[in-house]
């Protein structure tokens, strides 16, 4: 039986600061690529078409094409099966910039996992007293207030309500 590969993609630009662009991979994970890491693992010399990169002008010019990073803007060439040479964008695959990418810390969660921690403390609970209440573990409380965890809403929730009889209210901007 053949089995479907998740090969990770590239659905968006978050942001670009100098060599780093942070985007959204199809797992919906938010990731920073320090391109300086990935052109040195890569071996981009001054002789390499992709060092005019470095240039933060040729560097933005970056587009989302068939799910990974590409630049137009780089001269490089392959030949064709009749010798004739193509121009083809410069582009890294995407698994290879997810290997070389890190989770981008969420504001909501660290402010998720420092509500917690406020309103645990305000209740007079430990860890241990709020994880009995609500069904979890301590390890699992502490690793929330210390983003550290990814947390499902119904988990959120029952913390929340159960655990501090609190109610449990979200809303989008």
């Amino acid at each position: 039986m053949r089995q479907n590969l998740k090969m990770p993609r590239i659905l968006k630009i978050n942001w670009i600061n100098e060599l780093d662009i942070s985007v959204v991979f199809n797992n919906g994970e938010s990731r920073i690529i320090d391109f300086r890491k990935v052109f040195n693992s890569i071996g981009v010399t001054e002789a390499s078409p992709p060092f005019i990169l470095y240039d933060l002008a040729e560097f933005l010019k970056v587009e989302i094409q068939d799910n990974t990073l590409s630049w137009n803007n780089v001269e490089q060439y392959i030949t064709g099966r009749d010798g004739n040479k193509i121009k083809v964008p410069f582009e890294i695959g995407a698994d290879v910039l997810l290997m070389y990418s890190q989770p981008e810390k969420d504001e909501l969660s660290i402010k998720i996992g420092q509500l917690v921690r406020q309103e645990r403390l305000k209740s007079g609970l430990t860890q241990k007293d709020l994880a009995i209440k609500s069904g979890t573990t301590r390890t699992y409380i502490s690793r929330i207030e210390n983003d550290r965890s990814d947390l499902e809403l119904a988990t959120l929730r029952k913390i929340i309500e159960t655990g501090l009889g609190k109610k449990l209210e979200i809303s989008i901007r």
